[in-house]
């Protein structure tokens, strides 16, 4: 998928190369003449914006078009196949890139050797974007499932795919409800499945990482296998929440050192919160803290 984030930066540039002429010609005398300056900066501005509401809606429609697609296409392979595994990796091969890497964004993923992805995990990550969906299913290389909202499920087309998928939808309105798809939860992850959660249960609107709830937790220690925590930094930038407002961007996923939770209970499940929390945090600290080269680093994520 590089060809398309190149091709997406090559648009970006030559748009704007575009306007400045456009802008230019007509507005020569402007750069000589200091007193409309202001004035010019007001009209850039208003250019800009113009620019971005033309060109996000044109990845709207994209993204919604892609993705109807894309989710058609699973539901014939699961029909055809009987399994989840080959639409799952569908999204990690081809659905998810492509969303990625046309924002345009670059994609970084860091500590993948830290994990053997042939068992079983509960994976937490912080959530500043919807984009830290894609961002998942391309840094994992193995099939998904992921722990949602109940009113994803009710969203057409996408309500469709999460429940062929196996998804896991709590409802945290109805307690009855909520322990039961923990339940169904443990049992997946016992049978082989990986699965993540977003636990501070909605996106941060200033990128600070909230508070954890407990449902993840209860899952892994239900199930016997670790905790991943995920670190997930810069796609609030690419994506901030609120509209589809998509900008150009770095995303970096780095996956912690595994939590075992051998010999923990149920009552351990804040604890084991609280840990996960903070281990995440400081590795959104170290990356804040880490020198930006925007020539190096980047690394591929593992297929």
């Amino acid at each position: 998928m590089k060809p398309v984030c190149r091709m997406a930066r090559v648009y970006n540039d030559l748009t704007w190369r575009v306007l400045w002429q456009v802008f230019s010609r007509y507005h020569a005398g402007w750069e000589r003449n200091e007193s409309c300056w202001r004035c010019r900066q007001s009209v850039m501005q208003l250019i800009k914006k113009i620019y971005w509401l033309i060109f996000n809606g044109v990845q709207l429609l994209i993204t919604l078009l892609w993705s109807a697609a894309w989710i058609i296409v699973a539901l014939v392979m699961r029909l055809l196949t009987g399994s989840t595994d080959v639409p799952l990796r569908m999204a990690f091969r081809i659905w998810a890139p492509l969303l990625i890497h046309g924002a345009p964004a670059r994609f970084e993923v860091l500590g993948q050797d830290r994990i053997d992805f042939s068992r079983p995990h509960v994976f937490v990550a912080n959530h500043q974007s919807m984009i830290d969906v894609c961002a998942l299913f391309m840094a994992v290389p193995v099939p998904l499932r992921f722990m949602l909202k109940s009113e994803l499920g009710q969203v057409p087309f996408l309500g469709w795919y999460t429940h062929a998928m196996g998804m896991v939808f709590v409802n945290r309105t109805r307690p009855g409800q909520a322990r039961d798809q923990l339940i169904r939860a443990v049992d997946l992850v016992r049978d082989g499945a990986q699965l993540v959660a977003f636990p501070e249960g909605t996106r941060s609107l200033d990128g600070r990482v909230q508070s954890f709830k407990s449902g993840a937790f209860r899952v892994a220690i239900g199930a016997g296998v670790s905790v991943v925590p995920v670190a997930i930094s810069g796609s609030g930038q690419v994506m901030p929440p609120g509209g589809f407002h998509i900008r150009p961007g770095h995303i970096r996923v780095e996956f912690g050192q595994p939590i075992a939770t051998a010999n923990l209970t149920l009552a351990d499940r804040r604890r084991l919160a609280e840990r996960a929390r903070r281990e995440i945090c400081a590795m959104l600290a170290a990356e804040e803290r880490a020198p930006r080269n925007s020539d190096q680093g980047a690394v591929e994520p593992r297929h």
